[in-house]
């Protein structure tokens, strides 16, 4: 079973003050690469995999979605987006992502944002999402950019001229991660952005689209504290579609 850092509460106190909680999507500097990458909901079953709050999987719904299913592992996260939810077609559940089981061909759009760097199995977390998607189904989904969670315990550094510079290093090592993050020791998993994507390929999926999250000139202005993003991409964001026709 996955680590459940957010049902610890010292961690869910921090994490719900995010912005990206408070505000939702438009708290969340990456949401419009992200939504670009999703296909026209209309008519399509989703579902939303570590659904936190439940944010997108309404934002489906209100776009379209004939249902959302969102999934996710904390008691927390689930009874929030059930209190903040009064659509019957979105339909929330706790579940364990490193045991994902769905029903083959369920789905037209699989979804996940900022989740699967918690997940040990990569290859058998894609294969379930495989197997519950329709012949051409889509995956979209973010995770901590492999850049930014390589080097253990990393933290800003500044150049000779004193300019931030993130450091990398481990890179090729990939496994566990421990960082503190509103808790200590919260585990995550890296992998490199060719163990990844290859994941991806080997379970037939092919990839439409690749995004390194940078904040605009826009937000930048908006918030000044994302100026530091554009020195290494935080978030890796990815589109693929399963192999073969639409039934």
């Amino acid at each position: 079973m996955a680590q459940n850092v957010y049902d610890n509460p010292e961690f869910f106190e921090g994490y719900r003050q995010l912005p990206r909680q408070v505000h939702g999507l438009d708290g969340a500097p990456e949401w419009p690469v992200v939504r670009a990458m999703l296909p026209d909901m209309k008519g399509l079953r989703a579902v939303d995999l570590g659904c936190g709050f439940g944010w997108v999987s309404r934002w489906m719904r209100e776009n379209g979605a004939a249902s959302v299913l969102g999934l996710d592992l904390s008691e927390n996260m689930i009874a929030r987006a059930r209190a903040t939810t009064t659509d019957a077609a979105i339909e929330y559940r706790i579940a364990d992502l490193d045991a994902l089981d769905l029903p083959a061909r369920s789905f037209e759009v699989a979804f996940s944002a900022l989740t699967f760097h918690y997940v040990a199995d990569f290859g058998r977390l894609v294969r379930a999402i495989g197997r519950a998607l329709v012949p051409g189904g889509h995956l979209v989904f973010t995770i901590e950019h492999p850049v930014y969670m390589a080097a253990a315990g990393a933290t800003w550094q500044a150049d000779a001229a004193g300019t931030p510079v993130w450091p990398v290093s481990g890179y090729s090592r990939e496994g566990e991660r421990r960082t503190d993050w509103f808790a200590k020791g919260v585990l995550k998993h890296h992998r490199t952005i060719a163990t990844t994507v290859n994941t991806l390929i080997d379970a037939g999926f092919a990839i439409a689209r690749l995004g390194e999250f940078a904040p605009t000139p826009e937000q930048v202005a908006a918030r000044p504290g994302l100026a530091c993003e554009i020195e290494r991409p935080m978030f890796l964001m990815v589109a693929a579609r399963l192999a073969g026709r639409p039934d």
